[in-house]
């Protein structure tokens, strides 16, 4: 968890009991990001995301090797846990480092689970003997839809130069986008319009996601409102300076902590 993130913050400003199992789930989830990098040779990536299936497949029962999985293996409530998400996390990953895109923009929503909402709340569940199913759900995908949306917006003509299309085809055929605009510097007008849609559906993400949680479950699980407040604060600032953003992310994720508990 690099110092500054959102990541950081939320881990920082969680519930003591939520603090080790936000490390192993976040740790986990760097080991993919990295992999679904386009900078990673894709055969090395499914090669190891390959192993990686294996390995989640040995945690769920119990029989574990990598030090991360060893590390949530060992958890107090992980004899109780379900780790199936981690599982589907890594298949979600190794579709997308084949370069499968969205069909449709209502493939979202399931893709952005299996890829982070899954392990969000397989942590909450090692934090949390009884964390409300509804609640925790709808907030980890909001949390999940608005991560896959922001990191689209942010990160499109560098997934566009490796032959790699984040967006929704049927929105881009229906908004006139072709290849060439998404390689475009800057985007054409059409682009940009579509890319301000994404930025307020993914603003609607994270408000769900900030009132999904029941009040007597907010205090247990702020890391996930801390998650949401900074989202929408990165949404909308536009490339401060540095460390200008992460001294007013301190603040926005310790008075969203402070408010919940």
């Amino acid at each position: 968890m690099p110092p500054g993130t959102a990541r950081y913050w939320s881990w920082l400003f969680a519930d003591p009991q939520a603090r080790a199992p936000l490390l192993g789930i976040y740790a986990l989830g760097a080991e993919w990001q990295a992999l679904m990098d386009p900078a990673t040779d894709s055969s090395v990536a499914n090669l190891k995301l390959a192993w990686w299936r294996e390995e989640m497949q040995r945690l769920a029962q119990g029989s574990a090797v990598h030090p991360i999985s060893g590390y949530l293996a060992a958890l107090p409530r992980a004899a109780s846990a379900d780790f199936t998400p981690l599982l589907t996390a890594v298949e979600a990953a190794a579709a997308q480092v084949s370069g499968v895109p969205l069909e449709r923009g209502a493939d979202l929503e399931p893709q952005s689970q299996a890829l982070w909402g899954g392990p969000l709340a397989v942590a909450s569940s090692l934090a949390d003997d009884a964390p409300d199913a509804a609640g925790l759900r709808r907030c980890t995908s909001g949390l999940a839809a608005a991560r896959y949306l922001s990191r689209a917006i942010r990160d499109y003509p560098r997934d566009a130069r490796a032959g790699r299309v984040p967006f929704a085809i049927d929105e881009l055929l229906a908004a006139g986008i072709d290849n060439a605009d998404l390689a475009a510097d800057p985007p054409p007008p059409h682009l940009h319009s579509y890319l301000e849609r994404l930025r307020e559906r993914a603003a609607g993400y994270l408000e769900v996601a900030a009132r999904a949680l029941p009040p007597a479950q907010r205090a247990r699980h702020r890391h996930l409102l801390v998650l949401a407040a900074l989202g929408l604060r990165h949404l909308n600032v536009r490339a401060p300076p540095l460390t200008r953003l992460r001294f007013k992310d301190m603040l926005v994720a310790w008075s969203t902590a402070r408010r919940a508990h």
